[in-house]
């Protein structure tokens, strides 16, 4: 008798355990880097790089910045490309780390890129600006802001790399970046044009930087104390230095991130929400990963009482979320805890839509909360070119309760979508969804759009 029981806690741990464990990497569609957490309206944003599959051998390969957007820490939906270096007009068609800021209504996005200017050499800082956090963004200088020819202090070809901006309480705004070197200077109150001279930082003073700068600095401030996180060595580790200024002088703190993983690189990113703190990075841990092709994590901590930042470890990420998500409004496809198997295409001006469906594939969505009354119908908004397929609606797992299945059908091209519906029972609380993928074809079954429920 004691050891059934014994085996029945064992089997509730393991069940609790499996449920309530977090979803790191936080996008499974495709690879991303260098992540760069804003707040805007009561939601968090994510702006990243996007790791192309098909990067050459042992080389870095990012075309696109995107950006991802969450209000409970746990559900994140794409907002898709933000901004292409093709549409850069002095970009050699790379992408390298960027930060985006909020200042009078409008949007700046500042980017690292190869410069193809001749006599400009290396990667150049720009900025890019809207009138929408998810874009679309436009350079509006046509021209880098900061070049090498502005840059002298241990120059080479990679100084001008991974900007962060923040905008101080007297509403000095100030650009920091570097890749082997570190500066930084003032930005005028218009954010395209520097406010006064690029000031080199001493990234030897060991008292300031510890062993070594290597790249990624964040900045921020946080109860009158000046932070910057950053990347040292090579492989990287994530280390931070404080001060009472934002010119300094700096003092360094210690290791945020010990090296952990498979990427020769990582970049931190750290924000405050809805009463938490959360530190943001990148590693391989999507199957297929490596230095190359990256995925961004994000951890839970609270700082020590002193305001220094205890060292984190790579976990399977967040618990718990800071909210629920109301199934009774339109909920995009792409609104996403965990996937295996799909991935997300298209554009803001045509839609972002979940593709590359297969039988047994499927979308996670956590903390439904379908009420006390519950839900009596399910909608959703397809397009197949073939056969189309079904929806599994599942609570709580892959074999969960199945509260309804939808069919999709048939529509001729994939650009011509409809919505279908199918009537439901058993779902009311907070659970758990399951949109469990299921078809005979080897084809691709639909393309999947959005989502609601009906009360």
């Amino acid at each position: 008798m004691k050891r059934q029981i014994l085996f029945a806690v064992f089997l509730f741990i393991e069940f609790f355990s499996f449920f309530m464990q977090g979803q790191n990497p936080i996008v499974q569609t495709m690879y991303t880097a260098d992540p760069a957490p804003m707040i805007y309206q009561d939601t968090l944003f994510v702006f990243v790089g996007h790791d192309e599959n098909d990067a050459p051998p042992n080389a870095y390969l990012m075309r696109e910045y995107r950006v991802y957007s969450t209000v409970d820490m746990v559900n994140w939906t794409d907002h898709g490309a933000v901004l292409k270096t093709g549409e850069v007009s002095w970009s050699a068609g790379d992408a390298s780390a960027a930060q985006c800021i909020e200042r009078n209504g409008k949007f700046y996005f500042y980017i690292s890129t190869q410069n193809n200017t001749p006599g400009s050499g290396g990667v150049s800082v720009g900025v890019m600006v809207s009138d929408h956090i998810d874009g679309p963004y436009k350079d509006v200088l046509g021209k880098a802001l900061v070049t090498n020819q502005m840059t002298t202090f241990a120059r080479h070809s990679w100084d001008d790399l991974d900007p962060t901006v923040f905008i101080d309480d007297d509403g000095q705004a100030y650009l920091y970046w570097g890749n082997g070197a570190c500066y930084r200077a003032k930005l005028n109150e218009d954010m395209v044009s520097l406010a006064g001279p690029v000031i080199p930082l001493n990234v030897r003073d060991q008292s300031a930087f510890g062993v070594s700068f290597t790249e990624a600095p964040w900045v921020y401030k946080r109860n009158g104390m000046y932070y910057m996180i950053y990347a040292s060595g090579f492989p990287e580790s994530i280390h931070y230095t404080t001060a009472s200024e934002p010119e300094g002088p700096w003092t360094y703190r210690g290791v945020v991130m010990p090296l952990e993983g498979g990427s020769n690189t990582n970049h931190p990113g750290i924000i405050d929400y809805k009463g938490h703190s959360y530190f943001f990075y990148h590693n391989d841990k999507l199957p297929g990963g490596h230095s190359y092709q990256r995925s961004v994590c994000v951890e839970q901590f609270e700082y020590n009482a002193d305001g220094t930042i205890p060292q984190m470890t790579m976990t399977d990420g967040i618990a718990k979320g800071v909210g629920v998500l109301n199934p009774y409004v339109r909920t995009e496809a792409e609104t996403i805890a965990y996937a295996e198997g799909v991935r997300v295409e298209g554009q803001k001006c045509t839609g972002i839509y979940v593709t590359s469906i297969h039988d047994g594939d499927y979308i996670k969505v956590r903390n439904v909360d379908f009420g006390i009354k519950g839900a009596s119908g399910f909608s959703a908004c397809t397009s197949s070119r073939y056969f189309g397929g079904t929806i599994e609606l599942r609570l709580d797992g892959l074999d969960g309760k199945i509260i309804g299945t939808l069919h999709t059908s048939y529509t001729g091209e994939w650009d011509r979508r409809i919505v279908e519906s199918v009537e439901i029972s058993g779902a009311t609380g907070v659970h758990d969804l399951f949109l469990v993928f299921k078809g005979r074809t080897p084809h691709e079954l639909f393309h999947f759009d959005y989502w609601m429920f009906s009360e």
